[in-house]
C-alpha cells in the first residue's frame, strides 16, 4: 500500500470512530421494501422509533428494530454510558441493492420466466442532537 492510501485508510478510520453506526449485510428482503420502513424512522429520536418499529406490521420492522437496538449498544459502548430517552436519533439510515439470485420459473411451452430475488445492505447512524448542529 502507498503512502498516499495508507493515509487516507487511517484518516477514513479516525472519523469511524467517532461515528455511531450499525450495518445489516444481505437482508434477503427487496430494497423497495425496506426502503418503506426505513422512511418511517428516518430523522426520529432513537428510543420513539423503537416503539414504532416493534408495531409494525411489515416484515422488515422486525430486522430494523435489531439493527437500531445494535447501533445504540454501539453508542453507549463508545461513550461508555448509558443513553437515555430523548437523547439520541437516527442521523440518517441508507438502504442499497445487494446481490440477487436469479431463479427460474416454469412457464407455458417449455419456457422459463426469470424470477429476480432481490436483497439489500442496510446502513444505520445514530447520533445526539447537540453533536449534529455542530
Amino acid at each position: 500500500m502507498g503512502a498516499r492510501k495508507r493515509i487516507s485508510a487511517e484518516q477514513r478510520k479516525e472519523a469511524q470512530k467517532i461515528m455511531y453506526f450499525a450495518k445489516l449485510r444481505n437482508v434477503p428482503t427487496s430494497p423497495r421494501k425496506m426502503r418503506l420502513v426505513a422512511d418511517m424512522i428516518r430523522g426520529m429520536e432513537a428510543f420513539r422509533a423503537l416503539g414504532v418499529l416493534k408495531f409494525s406490521n411489515k416484515e422488515a420492522s422486525a430486522r430494523l428494530e435489531k439493527l437500531l437496538r445494535s447501533a445504540i449498544s454501539n453508542w453507549e459502548q463508545k461513550n461508555e454510558r448509558k443513553a437515555e430517552s430523548g437523547e439520541l436519533y437516527v442521523t440518517s439510515i441508507s438502504v442499497d441493492s445487494a446481490t440477487m439470485l436469479k431463479r427460474m420459473r416454469p412457464a407455458p411451452q417449455g419456457r422459463g420466466y426469470r424470477v429476480r430475488k432481490r436483497s439489500n445492505h442496510v446502513t444505520l447512524f445514530v447520533d445526539t442532537k447537540n453533536d449534529n448542529q455542530n
